[in-house]
């Protein structure tokens, strides 16, 4: 009796401790509230969902964005973004309806506005990877490359001979991956990189004493920058599935966006590959020219400004959630999504029906057949309330569309690795390209009306009349959202 009671003692002493740490740790009343009522009514898997899920690591920055250990040189290039920024700010390009979005992402991530760029819309893997190599056989100083999903496969492997003979006329190469995304490489794949004088490095590697934290969250940042000039950025990974042209015509068509860009906004992907670097590799790397062409001292701007957005749990704030309610809120005419995973919470729900009420044409595109049955199940949910509204929702039927895309009237557009999910705006550190452009923007609404040619229109009437268990399922697994 004496230890049961002493048992009772603790358990109730380590309920007390965790419950303290939620109300500490925990913003929204609601989700407190939430948190504490699982750890009551099933304490073993309440306190492990809370340190899984709850945490706020965002408050505990996972790690410095400094790339320097010099703090007077670190602080000369934070002025010099920001002088630039403000200079293109005043060059009259940017549209009046997106300066306070440009400031908002600025003060919240350092992130410069930047001009002189030229932007190139790759659609699918088919498009992006005979234009990746070459890219990469034009590298002449180094080849920083970051991705979430690389594979051992004929498209990751074409990658990495193109690689390893860059390295090989000394040309500096580093391959960073994600330790989850690209569990599937291997010790010989990498090895080989090593031998072959390309420096590696896994992203926060999964080990078992941190497996919790670790699991969760994970770099889903797709990045290639080149000489510090060019760079990669979007939703395709380096894997086969994401091209049509070497595929069986059985398999799944995958419908996916990314983007080259040749100008100034590479100093800020550069920027984000080095913090990164420096979290997870054994070598540092230091500021320098070679990294950091003198893009930022043009006199003259010229067009297409691109300004990029960086999130994660390093950031003090979700920027690029807020930049995309920001986006959204400043819509006149119309708001274009495309997203493979739609579980968008409270905040962007009432976003967009607000824009809705206010007259914007709103078209979700999403795909009908997703990848994972249980968060098309939760996204679907979501449908109801949107249709409620006007929001007007089309299920791609061609295959699988894993775009990332949002346009904005007919001069701001987005694309990047950010899904519409709490996910992708909590828990993953993720990249986005804010484009204030009217020819990018045109190139990207053709690509979604193309899309709708493919797709089918849900009907409100016929959506609502469905049966009731079958809402009920998804209501169900809607609970699930914060999770998936």
């Amino acid at each position: 009796m004496r230890w049961f009671l002493l048992f009772e003692i603790v358990y109730v002493v380590i309920i007390l401790l965790v419950i303290m740490r939620v109300l500490y740790d925990t913003r929204s009343g609601v989700k407190a509230l939430a948190y504490i009522l699982l750890i009551v009514l099933l304490p073993f898997f309440g306190v492990f969902f809370y340190f899984f899920f709850g945490i706020n690591y965002r408050k505990r920055k996972l790690y410095s964005r400094k790339i320097v250990e010099d703090e007077v040189l670190h602080q000369r290039i934070l002025t010099l973004v920001q002088n630039y920024s403000e200079q293109v700010l005043h060059s009259g390009l940017l549209p009046s309806e997106h300066l306070k979005l440009t400031r908002f992402i600025g003060n919240s991530s350092a992130s410069p506005l930047t001009g002189n760029n030229t932007v190139k819309l790759l659609l699918n893997g088919e498009e992006k990877f005979p234009e990746l190599l070459s890219a990469l056989e034009g590298a002449t100083s180094h080849i920083h490359l970051e991705y979430y999903i690389y594979e051992n496969d004929d498209t990751g492997n074409s990658v990495v001979d193109m690689l390893i003979k860059k390295a090989q006329q000394g040309v500096e190469v580093r391959f960073m991956y994600d330790d989850f995304g690209s569990r599937g490489l291997g010790k010989k794949f990498i090895r080989k990189l090593e031998a072959n004088g390309i420096e590696t490095a896994p992203f926060y590697k999964i080990k078992w004493y941190g497996l919790v934290n670790r699991l969760n969250y994970r770099n889903h940042r797709k990045i290639i920058v080149i000489d510090g000039k060019k760079s990669f950025i979007g939703g395709i990974n380096i894997s086969n599935r994401y091209r049509n042209d070497t595929q069986p015509k059985n398999n799944l068509y995958w419908r996916d966006t990314h983007l080259m860009i040749d100008g100034s906004a590479t100093f800020f992907l550069q920027y984000i590959f080095i913090c990164d670097w420096n979290f997870c590799a054994k070598n540092k790397l230091q500021f320098g020219s070679n990294y950091f062409p003198k893009y930022l001292q043009e006199e003259q701007i010229r067009d297409e400004l691109v300004q990029i957005v960086p999130s994660g749990p390093d950031s003090k704030l979700p920027v690029i959630f807020y930049s995309l309610l920001k986006a959204i809120g400043a819509a006149k005419k119309q708001v274009l999504i495309t997203s493979p995973y739609f579980i968008p919470g409270e905040s962007l729900m009432d976003a967009l029906i607000i824009a809705a009420k206010s007259g914007v044409e709103i078209k979700l595109l999403i795909p009908w057949k997703s990848d994972s049955m249980i968060v098309n199940s939760a996204a679907r949910s979501y449908y109801k309330e949107l249709l409620r509204h006007g929001i007007r929702i089309f299920e791609y039927q061609k295959g699988f569309v894993h775009s990332k895309v949002m346009i904005i009237d007919d001069n701001l557009s987005v694309v990047g690795s950010a899904n519409m999910d709490y996910r992708s705006f909590d828990l993953n550190f993720e990249v986005n390209a804010m484009l204030y452009s009217k020819s990018v923007t045109e190139q990207l609404q053709k690509a979604f009306n193309n899309d709708l040619e493919h797709s089918s229109e849900i009907n409100p009437t016929d959506w609502l009349n469905r049966p009731k268990y079958i809402h009920l399922y998804e209501k169900l697994v809607g609970l699930l959202a914060p999770i998936l």
